[in-house]
């Protein structure tokens, strides 16, 4: 449907859509990975700004700060996608962003649009033949995602303590996923 709309613009505005097909990725495994991501947008839904604070000792990151650094572990994927090179080294500083539910649901829908438009630029090509540098090793980019995947896995696991230690009952669809 989406491509006959672009057809009937394309036409209208009298040119021939340049449309690209959805690579391999995206129409095989991308609708499951989603599900990975749309945990995280029913944890802020959970959330309240005061819960954001929460540490559970002092040598404990605070439940915000977890929250900023999956956002900045989901940038250094997008980028790897685009360069092929995995690096770590982007940190958020926007100020409020680790005390806001708010901002951080902001924050991530962007970087799920940029995650999706990142492998969507991939090619079939890339997808068979390029590996992403991870330091160490490489991967190829459909289990470079896998990977990651692993990381949100790693975040609801450590968040479900937290939301356990606060007295939180944990939302139905994530008992489902890491009980």
């Amino acid at each position: 449907m989406v491509h006959s709309i672009e057809r009937a613009i394309s036409a209208e505005l009298g040119y021939a859509a340049k449309v690209r097909p959805m690579n391999s990725i995206i129409t095989h495994y991308y609708p499951i990975f989603q599900t990975y991501q749309g945990l995280r947008d029913v944890l802020m839904e959970t959330l309240g700004d005061e819960d954001l604070g929460y540490r559970l000792t002092a040598q404990n990151p605070t439940l915000g700060e977890l929250c900023r650094e999956i956002g900045e572990v989901e940038q250094a994927y997008i980028d790897s996608f685009k360069t092929f090179r995995l690096d770590f080294s982007y940190h958020n500083e926007q100020p409020g962003l680790e005390s806001s539910v708010a901002l951080l649901s902001a924050w991530y829908a962007g970087l799920d649009r940029e995650l999706r438009a990142a492998i969507e630029s991939l090619s079939e090509d890339d997808i068979r033949n390029r590996q992403i540098d991870r330091g160490h090793f490489s991967l190829p980019p459909q289990i470079h995602l896998d990977v990651y995947k692993e990381a949100l896995l790693i975040f609801y696991g450590k968040v479900s303590i937290y939301l356990r230690a606060m007295g939180k009952t944990l939302p139905q669809c994530w008992e489902d996923f890491i009980g």
